[in-house]
């Protein structure tokens, strides 16, 4: 009787585990997503080289077009190159010392006279420098060159900051000081990196001044700058009477701006008239400026794979 009872009790209890089993096997598992990472690109290892023969043909095309430019042009054209960064140096007649300055010898007349007054200028001083250097007001020179003490004055002043290939110009005429382009960049040297006694203030003072010259004078080396770089330049122009009638036009100055820290002077006499000058004066600065970079070129190598032991 007991058997009985049991018998369906134990069928309904295998039908239902059946059921559950059955159910088990047939139910979709749930997909959990798996994060994937995505590929990482490995950066292609390579080392820089200073390709020396390539920077030596660039330079020889560069001098040989301007050269072929400047045989083209009217008159005597020099000038002379210092890249402060690079090292990059060179020219063509940079060391003529027969170029007349005119206006350009205003920033001889301010820093020698610095170099004079070891408590700074007065107020009426800064006044005529100002209006000497931005302005290129030859009243406001005469009255410095006489502070200075005149051309015996300036002379001492050459001899102290190695300017070896500049004379100054007789008596009161300060613009027939003579130059090369060479000195004008040791001037610039000296303006920037300093010495010669010249502190950091009366630097600043001189380059500022130069980078502040009234719009109608800014033309000339700026030619070489690139858009952003900063520009402080001086330049000369006198006419000439008594050598054909021609012109003298001179420009120099310091151009600087991200990897480079470009000083260049070109000089310019026996001149058909002022804007030939200045014309030739651009074209020259634009072929450098554009050019100076492909003079330091470099080559890349990948890096070595051997392993170290």
């Amino acid at each position: 009787m007991r058997a009985k009872r049991l018998g369906p009790w134990i069928g309904r209890v295998v039908l239902a585990g059946l059921a559950f089993l059955t159910g088990c096997g047939t139910e979709r598992v749930p997909v959990v997503p798996v994060a994937v990472k995505a590929p990482v690109r490995v950066a292609r290892c390579v080392l820089k080289f200073p390709d020396a023969l390539a920077g030596d043909v660039a330079r020889a095309r560069l001098e040989r077009d301007i050269s072929r430019y400047v045989r083209g042009r009217p008159g005597r054209v020099v000038y002379g190159v210092l890249d402060l960064v690079s090292g990059v140096t060179f020219g063509q007649g940079e060391h003529e010392h027969d170029m007349i300055t005119a206006s350009g010898v205003k920033v001889d007349i301010l820093t020698a006279l610095l170099l004079r007054r070891s408590g700074g200028l007065d107020e009426g001083e800064r006044d005529l420098a100002a209006r000497m250097i931005k302005e290129s007001d030859n009243s406001a020179a005469d009255a410095l060159w006489s502070r200075v003490g005149g051309g015996d004055a300036m002379s001492g002043f050459y001899r102290r900051v190695g300017l070896r290939e500049t004379t100054p110009g007789p008596s009161r005429f300060w613009g027939g000081t003579n130059t090369s382009p060479a000195d004008r960049i040791r001037l610039l040297k000296v303006l920037v990196r300093g010495g010669k006694g010249l502190g950091a203030a009366d630097r600043g003072l001189v380059l500022g001044l130069m980078g502040r010259v009234q719009k109608d004078q800014s033309w000339g080396v700026s030619a070489a700058a690139r858009p952003g770089d900063r520009v402080a330049l001086k330049n000369g122009w006198t006419p000439r009477p008594f050598i054909h009638n021609t012109w003298a036009v001179t420009s120099y100055g310091r151009v600087a701006g991200p990897g480079r820290d470009l000083l260049l002077s070109v000089q310019t006499d026996q001149q058909p008239g002022e804007g030939t000058g200045i014309e030739t004066i651009e074209r020259v600065s634009r072929m450098i400026g554009t050019r100076l970079d492909a003079l330091t070129p470099t080559t890349t190598r990948p890096c070595p794979t051997n392993p170290i032991p």
